[in-house]
Order: C-alpha cells, then sequence, then structure tokens
C-alpha cells in the first residue's frame, strides 16, 4: 500500500442531513396503484450525512456541516451522528422540520427516492464561510454535494479549494438548470454516476467510451478528475494531465449480490476522501471506494449499509486471494 503524503486522515463534509423513511416490497407500485411492503426503516441519512459517516467508518476523523430542524427527526439524526464520533459543531438548528427523504426499494434492490431538503435548504454561503472559520481541525479532504443551495455548495467549494484542501463534489441531485460555470475550476474530482453525468453534460453514457466523453467534459472545463460510476461496468476515470492533455483509465467492478442500492455513491465518495486524507495514493484510494460502494449494495438500507474499515480490508483481501 503506497502513499503520496502523510496526511493527517480529517475530512470536511458540507451537505445535507435527512431522517431517511425507507419502505421495502417485492415490487414498486405503478402509478395509483397501492402495494403491500415487507418492512420499514428510519435512520439518519441525506448525502452529506451519509458520505460523513461512509468517511468516519473508513478511519478518518469527520467533522459534518449542516442545518437540522427543532423537530423529533433532529434528534434521531443529530444522535446517530454523536454516536458515529462525528462533530457536529457546523451543524446550524432552525426553525421548522428536518429534512425528509422518502425511499422506496423493491426485491431487485432498485430504488426511488424523493428528497424534501427542508431545514438543508437554510444552509447558507455565510454559515459554511463562518463554521470553516471557526473550526479547529483542519482537514486534508473536502465533501460537497448538491442537496443543498447551489450557492452555498460553490462558496463551499470556493473556500475550501483557496485553503488547499482537495475538494470532491458528488454532483448528485443532478440539478435541473446548469451550474455556474465558475463551479468547476474549484472542484478537484468529480463523481457522476451515468444519469448525472448525462443530464451535466448532454452527453448520453451507456459504454466506457461515451462515458470518457463525458469525463472529458468536466476535464475541459477545470476539474482534475473525472470518475463516472457505471454500477456495474465499474468506473472511467478521465485525468487532466496538462492544459490539452488527458489520461483515461478503467477500474473494473467488483462482483456482489446487491440488496438496496441506496447510499453506494455515497459510501464510494466518503470511502474515496477518507483513503486520499490518509495519504493513499489515488489508485489504492479509488481501489477502496469501489470496495466500499460494493459492500453498501448488499446491505439494506442507508446509513446501515456504510461499510467498517475493518470490512473493506477483509473485502480487499478476499479479492487479492481469489485473484491469485
Amino acid at each position: 500500500m503506497t502513499t503520496t503524503a502523510p496526511g493527517n486522515g480529517n475530512v470536511l463534509v458540507i451537505g445535507s442531513i435527512t431522517c431517511d423513511l425507507t419502505s421495502f416490497s417485492d415490487r414498486l407500485p405503478q402509478p395509483g396503484e397501492t402495494v403491500l411492503g415487507n418492512a420499514f426503516t428510519m435512520v439518519l441519512g441525506g448525502k452529506g450525512a451519509n458520505q460523513a459517516l461512509a468517511a468516519s467508518r473508513a478511519g478518518s476523523q469527520v467533522s459534518l456541516i449542516g442545518s437540522v430542524g427543532n423537530d423529533g427527526f433532529s434528534e434521531l439524526v443529530l444522535g446517530t451522528l454523536a454516536e458515529e464520533n462525528i462533530d457536529t459543531t457546523g451543524v446550524m438548528r432552525t426553525e421548522g422540520p428536518t429534512g425528509i427523504a422518502h425511499i422506496r426499494v423493491d426485491a431487485s434492490a432498485e430504488n426511488d427516492i424523493v428528497m424534501i431538503p427542508l431545514a438543508n435548504s437554510r444552509l447558507s454561503p455565510a454559515h459554511i464561510r463562518e463554521s470553516l472559520d471557526l473550526s479547529a481541525r483542519p482537514a486534508e479532504v473536502a465533501l460537497i454535494q448538491l442537496e443543498i443551495p447551489h450557492e452555498s455548495a460553490l462558496e463551499a467549494a470556493r473556500v475550501c479549494k483557496a485553503r488547499g484542501i482537495i475538494v470532491i463534489l458528488d454532483p448528485a441531485p443532478a440539478p435541473a438548470a446548469a451550474l455556474d460555470e465558475d463551479f468547476w475550476p474549484h472542484v478537484d474530482i468529480v463523481t457522476p454516476n451515468e444519469t448525472e453525468a448525462r443530464l451535466i453534460t448532454g452527453i448520453e453514457v451507456t459504454d466506457h467510451e461515451s462515458a470518457t466523453a463525458a469525463g472529458r467534459w468536466f476535464t475541459d472545463r477545470g476539474v482534475q478528475r473525472a470518475v463516472i460510476t457505471l454500477a456495474g461496468a465499474g468506473a472511467v476515470v478521465v485525468e487532466r494531465t496538462s492544459a490539452d492533455s488527458t489520461a483515461v483509465t478503467l477500474q473494473e467492478p467488483f462482483r456482489v449480490t446487491a440488496v438496496d442500492t441506496t447510499a453506494a455513491g455515497d459510501a464510494f465518495a466518503g470511502v474515496l476522501g477518507s483513503a486520499l486524507a490518509e495519504g493513499l495514493d489515488w489508485e489504492e484510494s479509488l481501489r477502496r471506494a469501489m470496495a466500499g460502494g460494493a459492500l453498501a449494495v448488499t446491505v439494506a438500507g442507508a446509513s446501515p449499509s456504510l461499510p467498517q474499515r475493518e470490512a473493506i480490508d477483509a473485502f480487499l483481501a478476499g479479492q487479492a486471494a481469489t485473484a491469485r
């Protein structure tokens, strides 16, 4: 296992916090139809909180900047974050309800999600700047997503980049309108899936060639690395090597039996950020992130599926033994 430079392992997450209400059924209902489910969970969620948990379980010290309400759901989510040793000094409390995500999962592990931001929509650029100024824990890596106001995500990327922090953007949910072009030069690594890449770039991503084209769309706008995740087909990485050239690599997927794909992308981002913050090199960090995402789909639920460091280590050791 090689390293680029010893990192302090600290990860900063700026993003959403929700209470996830998840129902499980053999199939999802058609419009106007009711189906009987077979299980229900109510747990901490939101892409910001999920990525914070993923990074913490992967071995990092994690700080979270976000916003919750003053209802009963806020006590559930803050309690879980405290149990996971995540610093919530930067989480603001606002009047009104905490964000909610309604998730439905069928027997094939496919899901659909309605996320209602609520308190997350009040996370302001000013609060992000203030929290960063007051932070006593310098971070190596910042993880940002788009379940908070876009102007807040942009400010987070701009301030973190200016402080020399590696900025990883998970552009989910994909924006309905184009993001400010000023966003991309402040992003070191972007990690869209096929759908997010298509909605942002306008390129239909169906194979490695089209994923490469989408990746180059990002690097052309200043992003250092674009990782286009392709579920069972692995990931395509496009890296800007100079002002007018890129290098393209393919990361093969790990084969697992999927139970629920919810939060697989969050596991990927959190483990990637943790590995880079620790000082591991890019190839090893990406491999650990792929393992984290693979393990996440084998467990039902969002936060319950995010793997511990020991599970990632054991999984990779098993993969290495099988390959010999």
